[in-house]
């Protein structure tokens, strides 16, 4: 498949500069391009890269960066750069949809239109699974859930009873939905264990990457808000509520009864303390510790987590003690020495 500058540049809303009927066959790395292909410019760190681009065409932001190479002027080169990959790359499955003798199905589950079940699948008593689901070999999904339409579950997923799964929800492989909630009570040196009787919720666009553990509630629900995504490695805790439109990346873990406001962003491997609450819109840095509860509309990081300028000016007043306290012992050891 290959397309022109100008076919690109009218489906990513973009203005073209140098020959629109430069022939496109891919999209390439800026730093490992290749000809034929299109790259993007999606971090000024990559700017030094772009003079000695192999690549045809480069999507900017700045037409002046193009110098002389072809390119297409956008908002969002890396927005374009992803709209450009689904065009040489549809998601077309156009297998039939079928269920593999292998998978089983409880007589009171409801299948609906032109689902997919995969081999070794095991749907259990009063599942319900939306149109054109599909369901890979060897999840499993507990009595009493629901699957809506459009959704995707990889194989090796388990989904404990009684979830609530949203519409055009993604589950990759090794992910455990609606696994007990670590509650506990010690009495006398012994940990008695608190059942954990509620369930998990996941609104509609949710994706959920590999390996991830979310609890169900111990009473009431775990929820994740619409078109939140998450990454993989991730722990999501007992009654957890998390907004929608939130981004969630590698080792993140957030403890029980904790709430998350909606369009949130935390690096990786942040964690939060129970019972906290964050404001909508805050952004977290990598390997922060929340230990209290976060106002939105803010940049936070460290341990614990204060916002990034208190959290700067600390580490800087910390490189200036260790500065003053070497020339102290140079004072103290020219002293000495006399």
């Amino acid at each position: 498949m290959k397309l022109t500058l100008s076919e690109i540049a009218v489906h990513v809303g973009g203005k073209v500069v140098g020959n629109h009927d430069c022939s496109i066959s891919g999209v390439s790395e800026i730093q490992d391009s290749r000809p034929g292909t299109i790259t993007f410019l999606g971090n000024h760190l990559y700017t030094k890269y772009l003079s000695k681009t192999n690549a045809d065409a480069v999507f900017v932001n700045d037409g002046t960066l193009l110098g002389k190479k072809n390119g297409i002027v956008v908002q969002n080169p890396q927005l374009a750069m992803a709209q450009t990959l689904a065009l040489f790359f549809p998601d077309t499955d156009e297998s039939e949809p079928f269920i593999d003798p292998s998978a089983a199905i409880a007589p009171t589950a409801t299948i609906g239109n032109h689902v997919s079940v995969g081999p070794g699948a095991v749907i259990q008593a009063g599942v319900k699974i939306g149109d054109w689901s599909k369901i890979g070999a060897n999840t499993v999904i507990g009595e009493n859930t629901t699957v809506g339409p459009n959704c995707i579950l990889h194989p090796n997923v388990s989904v404990y009873a009684q979830t609530i799964i949203g519409n055009n929800v993604i589950i990759h492989s090794g992910t455990s939905i609606g696994c007990d909630g670590y509650g506990y009570v010690t009495i006398d040196s012994v940990h008695e264990k608190i059942p954990q009787t509620g369930n998990v919720i996941l609104g509609n666009d949710v994706e959920i990457g590999s390996n991830c553990a979310i609890d169900r509630a111990t009473i009431g629900s775990t929820f994740i808000g619409q078109m939140t995504k998450i990454d993989n490695l991730v722990h999501i805790a007992h009654n957890v509520k998390i907004g929608k439109g939130c981004l969630l990346t590698a080792g993140f873990a957030v403890a029980g009864s904790s709430e998350i406001g909606d369009y949130c962003t935390f690096a990786g491997q942040v964690g939060v303390a129970p019972h906290l609450k964050i404001g909508d819109h805050s952004i977290v840095a990598a390997k922060s510790g929340i230990t209290k509860s976060l106002k939105g509309g803010k940049v936070y990081a460290g341990f614990p987590a204060r916002e990034v300028k208190e959290h700067n000016r600390r580490e800087a007043l910390i490189n200036e003690i260790g500065i003053l306290r070497q020339k102290l012992d140079q004072l103290i050891k020219a002293g000495l020495d006399q």
